[in-house]
């Protein structure tokens, strides 16, 4: 039970290897290597590590499989009784990356 808890995007994700996980826009291309350096906890075998707040000297490994725009959120603001009506739509752009090596 290997695993770690990385942060990325201002948010945190619980990766092992071979997970495949949605980010926040990372400025890579696709099939590039990255590593994530900001990790909050490994967990091996034996011993578990927790960072105050990163660990030092650990990384993650993955690889950038695409980049791309989630489906349409429609923002609609209403306040009733004054004909006040807004309706705006919003694609939030992500990375989708594979962990390959913790």
């Amino acid at each position: 039970m290997n695993f770690a808890v990385i942060e990325t995007g201002g948010k945190q994700y619980k990766v092992k290897e071979g997970d495949k996980i949605k980010v926040e826009k990372l400025n890579a291309n696709e099939n590039d290597q990255i590593t994530l350096n900001q990790v909050l906890l490994k967990v091996n075998d034996k011993d578990v590590l927790v960072g105050n707040p990163y660990l030092n000297n650990v990384v993650v490994e993955a690889k950038v499989l695409k980049q791309g725009r989630e489906r349409k959120k429609i923002v609609f603001k209403y306040h009733s009784k004054t004909r006040y009506r807004k309706k705006k739509g919003h694609r939030q752009q992500y990375t989708l990356i594979e962990i390959t090596k913790i």
